[in-house]
């Protein structure tokens, strides 16, 4: 038996013991596509499987030029292992390689001179998230949000800056916004149905927590739009909007700008769907707040 034939024996074994993982390696998704890879994808698989670091940081042409085939043989992969292209399989591949590095008790013992600085990680974050407007996705999370019943919140520890960001923007341009939390969990979800909406915020390593919660709203009928950071999320399928972001590490823990960046976006654009809803309430929350002093006097 090859290496190769071995690797995915080793891998196909393992789904049979343990089910499919919510965030498959690209080894696995070889294993998944199994006997239907020509004899040339085949070729490619095993250079994959050998060599992870070609696929993750070499372009196109290298891997193409490795293997001694083409580029579009070399997408026509991707596409069978159910990408739309080299570019989302490459972001896999990449987020899989850097996986030794992605927990805190690895990234604390890391060279700080290694790597990119952690200003430069944040400016990464944003970007990353800021591209999302131009794709379209902060709008159709915000149409939905505009026009939900209720919306209802979920998020893991990381992301929750920016789940209290989107409750507390929401909640105060329109009625009926949730952040569900473990103590509460069992008795929010006892009202949630069609014609609200489910925001969850969940980034690799994804809380089962968040997972399930999303889960049992989608089961009750809730439109789910995901804000999360990759086409093999555990939310992905199940999404009706899904928003994509990368997550930088600074220093030993992943950042939380891109959650809040993706929040406070999408609570802006609320606020320019619902207006006049909103400027009416906006005024009902000053009155409320100089009534009860909740802000000290300007001096």
């Amino acid at each position: 038996m090859h290496k190769y034939e071995q690797q995915l024996a080793t891998v196909t074994a393992a789904e049979a013991q343990f089910g499919s993982p919510a965030m498959m390696t690209v080894a696995e998704l070889i294993a998944r596509a199994g006997g239907e890879l020509t004899p040339t994808e085949r070729r490619i698989a095993e250079v994959l499987v050998s060599e992870p670091t070609l696929l993750a940081f070499g372009t196109v042409s290298d891997l193409a030029n490795r293997i001694g085939t083409s580029r579009p043989s070399i997408v026509r992969f991707a596409n069978k292992l159910g990408f739309d292209g080299y570019a989302s399989l490459q972001t896999v591949a990449r987020r899989r390689v850097e996986d030794d590095l992605s927990r805190p008790r690895d990234r604390i013992r890391r060279d700080p001179s290694e790597g990119l600085s952690a200003l430069d990680e944040l400016v990464g974050g944003f970007e990353s998230a800021a591209a999302t407007v131009e794709r379209g996705e902060i709008r159709a999370i915000a149409e939905r949000a505009a026009s939900a019943g209720s919306v209802w919140i979920v998020s893991g520890e990381t992301s929750l800056a920016g789940a209290y960001a989107l409750r507390s923007g929401l909640s105060m341009i329109r009625p009926r916004v949730y952040l569900i939390e473990g103590h509460s969990a069992g008795r929010d979800l006892v009202d949630a149905g069609p014609g609200d909406l489910a925001i969850v915020i969940a980034f690799y390593r994804y809380r089962n927590f968040s997972v399930s919660v999303a889960s049992t709203l989608v089961d009750q009928g809730v439109p789910l739009a995901a804000v999360t950071d990759s086409p093999l999320s555990p939310l992905a399928d199940a999404a009706e909007v899904l928003c994509q972001v990368s997550v930088p590490a600074v220093g030993p823990f992943d950042s939380s700008v891109p959650a809040v960046v993706v929040a406070e976006l999408v609570v802006a654009d609320v606020a320019v769907l619902v207006q006049a809803e909103a400027k009416k309430r906006v005024d009902r929350l000053e009155a409320l707040w100089s009534a009860t002093e909740t802000f000290l006097p300007r001096s």
